[in-house]
């Protein structure tokens, strides 16, 4: 009996705090949320202007918020990437003439700081600024035109994977990144709400451009184990002694957009009929 007094009374005073008896649930702390915007690219084929080829991006969010300064989150992100050489203001770049285009499909998970106390249709902490930070699964496929025809690059081993011109394999498709983005939230109503955020992807591969070795192997060697079509799209340049790409760095992407998130669940009253 002693028990079930001291839980009530802990209870009542938990209750009497929270702004007009209301407590949180699973439900009102958790958000999903929905974001379209632009993905980009840097690496080799693209060093230093990131948003010099934007494609469409899009993906869904679940978003779970501790208290007003802290949330967990995880996110499906689709975007696309890409650079032509053709477009480069680099003489050098334009003599290599290589390009590329890859498909990101992104499975992260992380933590967001809020700046500022933040909830949804709170009338005093109706916005705030926050910091991003995550560990992502992605996938990406380089492919590029030629003759009209969209070729995939891995299979070919420009850079002699799979032959005697290199010891290293093929490259995986699918790999580790890490998401860290700033981003501003805006309370619209009780449950919704208005997101800005942009991401920066650290990865831990050169290929995601399909291009990652100094300099070029060997085309004869290259056509006569890999196949004449590796051989052509490995080196575009007309010359065998150009510089190829940087081993020394490896490959961004990025993603930035606007989201709105919505609230799953409303707070429920501690005591019927507030």
């Amino acid at each position: 009996m002693n028990r079930m007094k001291i839980g009530l009374s802990i209870l009542f005073f938990w209750c009497t705090l929270s702004a007009f008896g209301q407590f949180h649930t699973a439900a009102s702390r958790s958000e999903i949320g929905f974001m379209v915007g632009g993905s980009t690219y840097l690496g080799d084929l693209n060093q230093f202007i990131p948003f010099k080829e934007t494609h469409l991006a899009g993906g869904i969010l679940y978003r779970y918020n501790v208290n007003p300064r802290f949330s967990v989150r995880a996110n499906l992100t689709y975007g696309r990437v890409g650079a032509d050489d053709v477009n480069s203001t680099e003489v050098l770049n334009k003599e290599r003439n290589l390009s590329f285009h890859s498909d990101i499909f992104e499975l992260g998970a992380g933590v967001e700081f809020n700046y500022f106390p933040f909830q949804l249709g709170h009338e005093r902490y109706k916005g705030t600024a926050y910091i991003l930070a995550e560990l992502a699964v992605f996938r990406m496929n380089p492919k590029t035109m030629y003759n009209g025809n969209e070729v995939e690059l891995r299979p070919l081993g420009t850079e002699g994977q799979g032959s005697s011109l290199n010891s290293k394999k093929h490259y995986s498709l699918t790999q580790i990144s890490i998401p860290l983005g700033v981003g501003a939230k805006l309370s619209l109503s009780d449950r919704i709400g208005l997101n800005f955020e942009i991401g920066i992807r650290k990865t831990f591969t050169d290929y995601l451009d399909d291009v990652g070795g100094d300099s070029y192997v060997d085309p004869d060697v290259l056509a006569a184990e890999n196949g004449p079509l590796a051989a052509e799209l490995s080196n575009r340049s007309g010359s065998r002694y150009g510089k190829r790409g940087n081993a020394a760095t490896k490959d961004w992407y990025m993603f930035a957009g606007a989201m709105i998130s919505i609230r799953l669940g409303k707070y429920q009253n501690c005591f019927p009929g507030h």
